[in-house]
């Protein structure tokens, strides 16, 4: 894939998970926890079991579902994260030094390595449980999940996708389906030739199946090149293989048109006028304002 860029705390999205729990687990499983500490007093919610109930374990595994993060430990507890916007799940040489303030969780393995959540930027919306291993199905923030993206779109996408709305919006809600983010969903989009007003219950059975196919590839496209490209330790700013998304003003990959963009408050989404929106450029949220 080409249009490899390092954007500043794009949300980890289903690629950028997925190999992080594949590095970790590779590196993890098997390995005794020494101790675990919260210096983000608003990253943990929960209190029961307590944090030191993990010391001694063993890590069993390191998994995902959508964009969380489980790691199973001793057969009986689960850490569950979600890193949100700005969270990186890495794994060091060496403690954290004390003055490091980007720390919200830290894992010690009793070999002296240190598993770190760290989070960057002023939203501090990162968060961890410790649950009881058989309390994971059902813990909300899994069971409210959509089935997963990849590696195969659910069977009943049209189905899931029958509330009016626009696909970009649809898409992005976990509860539909699982692990696709803001810049993912540009690129399955131009992918599928879709646009991303276009709604769902609008889909006819040659543009579902398009979007279905886009999705398998787009997101294994991606894992596939972070396979060949990240190793540890995993950088903040992963090189994320994006073809449109935050592209716009070069030409399109496919057709040479101009991508252009919408601008929201807190967040861009980009597209090709030519193979997605029949030629039109879509009215930009930010330049309307400013005209008001």
């Amino acid at each position: 894939m080409t249009g490899v860029a390092a954007y500043p705390w794009r949300v980890p999205e289903l690629p950028e998970v997925e190999i992080t729990v594949r590095r970790l687990d590779r590196a993890l499983a098997g390995a005794q926890i020494a101790s675990v500490r919260a210096p983000g007093i608003n990253t943990l919610k929960s209190f029961a079991p307590p944090l030191q109930a993990l010391a001694g374990l063993q890590i069993d595994r390191v998994q995902r579902r959508g964009k969380q993060i489980i790691v199973a430990a001793g057969g009986e507890l689960a850490l569950l994260m979600h890193l949100m916007s700005a969270g990186r799940l890495q794994l060091f040489d060496k403690p954290a030094a004390p003055r490091d303030r980007t720390s919200r969780l830290l894992v010690a393995v009793a070999d002296g390595r240190e598993l770190r959540l760290r989070e960057f930027g002023t939203k501090q919306a990162a968060w961890v449980k410790l649950l009881a291993l058989d309390a994971l199905d059902g813990e909300e923030s899994l069971t409210r999940l959509g089935p997963e993206a990849w590696p195969v779109p659910p069977a009943d996408l049209g189905a899931r996708l029958a509330e009016p709305r626009p696909l970009h919006a649809a898409l992005r809600d976990q509860r539909v389906i699982a692990g696709i983010g803001r810049s993912w969903v540009d690129e399955i989009l131009w992918a599928a030739k879709l646009s991303p007003f276009k709604r769902g219950p609008d889909l006819d059975a040659q543009e579902l199946a398009a979007l279905s196919d886009a999705i398998a590839a787009t997101l294994g496209d991606a894992v596939e090149h972070y396979e060949r490209t990240i190793e540890l330790p995993i950088p903040d700013k992963l090189p994320m293989a994006l073809l449109v998304h935050r592209h716009e003003g070069e030409p399109c990959p496919r057709c040479a048109t101009r991508l252009e963009a919408v601008n929201y408050e807190d967040y861009v989404m980009s597209y090709c006028p030519t193979c997605q929106t029949d030629g039109r450029v879509l009215k930009d949220r930010r330049l309307s304002r400013l005209l008001k």
